[in-house]
């Protein structure tokens, strides 16, 4: 899936342009890379962004097949770290 699509369906980004945004300025690294937003994303990835004024770490546990609840949005992911973050 899509990185800026599952960041949408997991509920991490308001909305899908946000987290494309969010690639384009370089805020987002996956594995430890910067990443487009088109990048495919894998379980047991990780990825790294800054956004809404924190810096977040998670690995991803499982890739939704279609629609995720907010609910359970939680359930495919596991969160290492949220620091806060300022834009310097």
């Amino acid at each position: 899936m899509r990185l800026d699509l599952l960041l949408n369906k997991l509920c991490l980004t308001k909305t899908r342009s946000v987290a494309k945004k969010a690639c384009d300025k370089g805020l987002l690294l996956v594995n430890g890379k910067a990443a487009k937003a088109s990048q495919e994303i894998k379980a047991l990835d990780l990825i790294h962004m800054k956004l809404y004024g924190f810096a977040w770490e998670l690995r991803i546990t499982q890739v939704p097949t279609g629609n995720v609840a907010k609910k359970d949005a939680g359930d495919y992911y596991e969160l290492i770290s949220r620091e806060a973050w300022t834009e310097d």
